[in-house]
């Protein structure tokens, strides 16, 4: 069977190059595209791309290495990419769409905190604080609030944030309910 002048063969393999390419160029030049994707809800580029990717692999694969029939051959191959886009959607693209990882944080926001003193800090010096999160870690300057020296691994609590450097006390968690 011949498709535009090629065998199904080389049509197969001429697509899965081609979308190959596409792929790439997707992966450099993908966020101009994701606006016009959100533009059209459920057409995700990543999803086509892929689909078109598995279909043609799947359909070359099948030409090369059995004797089906041609009709059944893209049957079985389109049937094998909805089910590889289907688990690639749910496995892949949904999660990482909802993991927004973000250091982003203010000044005011450290107000409070508690954090490890991982440079001790001296009397009139500065030390560093190194501050945990679900979403990452901070490490800043300090300063002991009152002018005391806070030894390395001590816990702290954030008093003041000034010019970007923070003022801390030691930190006592005196727990009111011992078990």
């Amino acid at each position: 069977m011949d498709i535009f002048g090629l065998s199904i063969e080389a049509f197969y393999l001429t697509v899965l190059i081609i979308t190959g390419g596409i792929t790439l160029l997707y992966l450099l030049f993908g966020d101009f595209l994701e606006g016009i994707a959100e533009a059209t809800g459920f057409l995700n580029p990543t999803l086509i791309l892929a689909f078109v990717t598995f279909t043609s692999a799947s359909g070359y694969i099948f030409e090369l290495l059995t004797t089906f029939n041609h009709v059944l051959i893209i049957s079985i191959s389109v049937i094998i990419a909805i089910i590889l886009d289907v688990l690639l959607n749910v496995f892949i693209l949904i999660p990482l769409s909802k993991a927004e990882e973000s250091l982003v944080y203010t000044t005011q926001s450290l107000r409070g905190r508690v954090g490890d003193v991982i440079i001790p800090i001296p009397v009139d010096g500065f030390g560093e604080v190194i501050l945990k999160s679900a979403s990452g870690t901070i490490a800043k300057s300090a300063v002991s609030f009152e002018n005391k020296a806070i030894a390395e691994g001590q816990k702290v609590l954030i008093i003041e944030v000034k010019d970007g450097v923070l003022k801390v006390l030691p930190y006592e968690n005196k727990d009111p309910f011992p078990i």
